[in-house]
């Protein structure tokens, strides 16, 4: 049985994860929606066979499943590491 303590704690330490959730859950819908968009202007200029873009759109194919799963920590980094590749083939890299 727990103590009035125990389970304001455990009320306070889910509020918080949720704080932090919510902050992910924006940060990956934004850096989602620059990529995509990134991912449009790449093709668009013709770079849509290059292996940085396969390897982009594979990233993005990731991050919209883990958006979809509520792993928005996992997506942000996806989304972010998509956009490096993004730029990297407008390089032509």
């Amino acid at each position: 049985v727990r103590s009035r303590r125990q389970r304001q704690m455990c009320i306070r330490d889910r509020l918080s994860a949720c704080a932090g959730k919510q902050a992910y859950r924006d940060e990956c819908a934004i850096q989602m929606r620059a990529a995509w968009e990134q991912l449009d202007v790449a093709e668009a200029k013709g770079f849509a066979g290059s292996v940085s873009y396969t390897k982009a759109l594979g990233l993005l194919t990731a991050g919209k499943t883990m958006q979809t799963v509520e792993n928005f920590d996992t997506c942000v980094e996806n989304a972010k590491d998509a956009r490096y590749y993004i730029a990297q083939s407008l390089l032509g890299q």
